[in-house]
């Protein structure tokens, strides 16, 4: 403190000194030169806090703007919101997992229709200490009575109806995230190029200080000043670009590219608030298409076919039987034979065996299984009921979402932008002719930064509420194959 009060009366007493040598000098020659004596003298001795380029450290001094959007946006070749949904759809690894369920599902109904397979029974006797012996091969038949296997099949369509319909609520589901991250890089970007050439204003600005300065018209403080909001930009910058690279790596993720691969966005924020329907109308369409409500009620259709099956399998089954067996038996006595000699008793039988095994329910008649899917009947119910409760409240909270925020876009678009970058203007030409600081002018300028801002997140907020009408009504225009 001691320091900077020398300092300041050291400076006065320059100033005393010019004034003195200015009255003392008659003429204009004698003036200027007088003038350029006095700016020595000042710049010579702040040697040790020159406010001057030449004089400033390397890493303090403002380095030249480098345009970074051209890496993150080509508004020729870039990827569209339409083409990240569609590579989204092809390259994405859950719904790759979820495609693989559904042909699981598929092969599960094909091997529910399949028929019982019929069993052979093959079995032998031998007398220990004897020589009678059988043989007797039989063959089974499982007749499925009561309709077991179209109560099987009519499970497993049921099943493999639900692993469809998840796979396209999770494309719907998807395909939204896919476009509101499309949104929000495409938002930083923007933001990016818009500090970018605030950022080079600034420094042509700082460089007409810096001249000044060197002309003596403005006190070095003020190169100073400029200075710092030149680097300051300069770390908003960095910052913003930060956030582009983050917000293109998540987009990365959800189309199915690699981290490090190349991406471009094209588009923009145009045609935001065309006319949408009515909640009414969403509402209904919502009803309709959902397919997340497609699942629920499909919920309800497999508990329903759980039922009839346990119902089924509480009910008497049989299967028939069929076979063949050849009986060889001897007696421990002899007998003669054709040729009149002795020969030991014996002889072979052959038989046809059949009949039919009864599966009679009298202990257990599946009761626990038919309340059980009962009990997930009335389950499914509820939750149907609920699903559908909230997609009536998802219709109209982004409904609410997307007027509010058209609204507020439509404020700033038409009464805050324009009148904000008028305003700055005026300052810094205010400020160029003496009558304002160039703290006044910084202080519009951050202004003016903060209310642009504000109508990028104001746009993506209105983007993003109109992708949450199409995802909560299940919009054709959401997937566009």
């Amino acid at each position: 403190m001691m320091k900077r009060l020398q300092s300041m009366k050291r400076r006065l007493r320059r100033d005393e000194m010019c004034g003195e040598a200015m009255t003392k000098i008659g003429n204009k020659l004698a003036r200027w030169f007088a003038l350029i004596a006095c700016v020595s003298l000042s710049v010579g001795a702040q040697v040790s806090r020159a406010q001057s380029v030449s004089e400033l450290p390397e890493q303090q001094k403002p380095a030249p703007t480098r345009s970074s959007v051209a890496n993150y946006f080509d508004p020729a070749n870039g990827l569209t919101a339409d083409d990240a949904v569609a590579r989204a759809l092809a390259e994405n690894g859950e719904l790759a997992a979820l495609r693989q369920e559904v042909e699981a599902a598929r092969a599960l109904v094909a091997q529910a229709s399949a028929r019982a397979n019929p069993k052979l029974d093959v079995r032998g006797a031998q007398q220990i200490g004897g020589t009678d012996n059988s043989v007797m091969i039989e063959g089974m038949l499982p007749l499925e009575l009561g309709g077991r296997r179209a109560a099987r099949v009519a499970v497993a369509e049921r099943e493999l109806e639900m692993r469809e319909l998840a796979l396209a609520d999770r494309e719907r589901v998807l395909a939204a995230e896919v476009r509101e991250k499309f949104g929000a890089a495409l938002a930083e970007i923007l933001k990016l190029g818009f500090n970018e050439e605030l950022l080079l204003n600034s420094q042509r600005g700082y460089k007409l200080v810096m001249a000044r300065v060197l002309e003596g018209r403005t006190p070095p403080l003020e190169q100073n000043m400029a200075l710092v909001e030149v680097n300051r930009l300069r770390s908003m910058r960095e910052t913003q670009e930060g956030k582009v690279e983050v917000a293109l790596l998540e987009l990365r993720n959800l189309i199915g590219m690699q981290p490090d691969e190349p991406v471009k966005l094209r588009g923009d924020f145009s045609n935001l608030i065309d006319g949408v329907p009515p909640v009414a109308e969403l509402t209904t369409q919502a009803l309709r298409e959902r397919a997340d409500l497609k699942v629920a009620r499909a919920a309800e259709a497999l508990a329903a076919a759980r039922i009839e099956a346990a119902r089924i399998a509480g009910r008497p089954d049989a299967e028939v039987r069929a076979g063949y067996q050849l009986m060889r038996n001897s007696f421990p006595v002899n007998g003669i034979n054709d040729a009149g000699a002795l020969q030991p008793v014996a002889s072979t039988f052959n038989f046809l065996t059949f009949g039919v095994t009864l599966d009679l329910p009298v202990r257990n008649k599946n009761q626990g299984a038919l309340a059980a899917a009962t009990a997930d009947a009335e389950a499914a119910q509820r939750r149907r009921e609920f699903a559908e409760l909230t997609a009536k409240r998802e219709v109209a909270a982004a409904y609410a979402r997307y007027e509010r925020a058209g609204r507020a876009m439509e404020i700033y678009r038409v009464g805050v932008r324009a009148q904000a970058e008028q305003n700055l203007t005026v300052v810094k030409q205010t400020y160029e002719l003496g009558a304002r600081t160039l703290l006044d002018y910084i202080t519009e300028q951050r202004r003016y930064v903060e209310l642009e801002g504000d109508y990028i997140n104001a746009l993506l907020e209105t983007y993003q509420a109109r992708v949450e009408i199409e995802r909560a009504a299940a919009a054709p225009e959401l997937i566009k194959r």
